[in-house]
């Protein structure tokens, strides 16, 4: 029987579905993809920042397709097809275009102090920020709710005090801007329904969050909020049933 997370729409719309329009190609690069999913539009943004020629497909991880746990056995996305050998998780992935597209745009800095710093902060984005937004939308009570935001909001301080320009390196998108950006374009259901601010982090983070939520990458791998709307409903009433919430809600670390 399928869940209730199952019915998601169908595919991207907007900008987005522009973007998968130009990718409908046979390439040396398969992208199964979830329009709706924050960690798929890390991945995705990355392709479209370096340029890289790709096949868009997608997938409802929820139905569990034998074609695509053949793919990827846990029946998550992103995951990619490169000459017929399959890659998941978003992180792997984002360090896999860099190694094997070095001809394209470096996300990673250059220098080797500066890219394990890069480094650093994404594995910090991964322990920190995405599991406090996670812990702000899916608690029930007032009082657990405030408590996760405010450490939602410390998580974000910490993060913000590392910016060092337009964008978390300097004045270069980098790596570290397209792991953090999919939560950036999602916090709206933070405002809405949880009381959060990009104010109450502080300006430097307001203004680098407005600035990267206006990336020509970002703009053309997001969809339509209205798509999204009864998605999250679902994490707002704890009822989601993806291994990010299900990790949440038993207090286990997201996987």
């Amino acid at each position: 029987m399928a869940i209730p997370d199952a019915n998601i729409f169908p595919h991207a719309t907007g900008a987005a579905a522009n973007t998968v329009d130009r990718h409908t190609v046979a390439a040396d690069l398969v992208f199964y993809s979830g329009w709706f999913c924050p960690y798929v539009q890390r991945a995705w943004i990355a392709l479209e920042e370096k340029k890289i020629s790709y096949q868009y497909k997608e997938v409802n991880p929820y139905l569990k397709e034998k074609h695509f746990l053949e793919i990827n056995p846990k029946g998550l996305v992103p995951a990619v097809e490169y000459k017929s050998k399959a890659l998941y998780e978003s992180l792997i992935i984002l360090e896999f275009l860099e190694d094997a597209y070095p001809d394209t745009p470096r996300l990673l800095p250059a220098d080797p102090f500066e890219r394990a710093h890069a480094r650093l902060w994404i594995d910090n984005v991964s322990k920190t920020i995405v599991p406090t937004f996670m812990r702000v939308l899916q608690a029930q009570e007032p009082d657990k709710q405030q408590a996760a935001l405010q450490d939602h909001l410390k998580a974000i301080r910490a993060f913000a005090e590392q910016i060092k320009g337009p964008y978390f390196s300097g004045e270069q998108w980098g790596l570290v801007d397209t792991v953090v950006v999919p939560w950036i374009v999602r916090d709206w259901v933070l405002v809405e329904h949880r009381g959060y601010r990009r104010e109450d982090v502080g300006p430097r983070w307001a203004e680098y969050a407005a600035r990267a939520e206006l990336r020509e990458s970002v703009l053309n791998t997001t969809s339509f909020k209205e798509h999204l709307v009864p998605i999250y409903g679902r994490y707002l009433r704890n009822e989601a049933q993806s291994e990010a919430a299900k990790a949440t809600r038993e207090g286990r670390v997201i996987p």
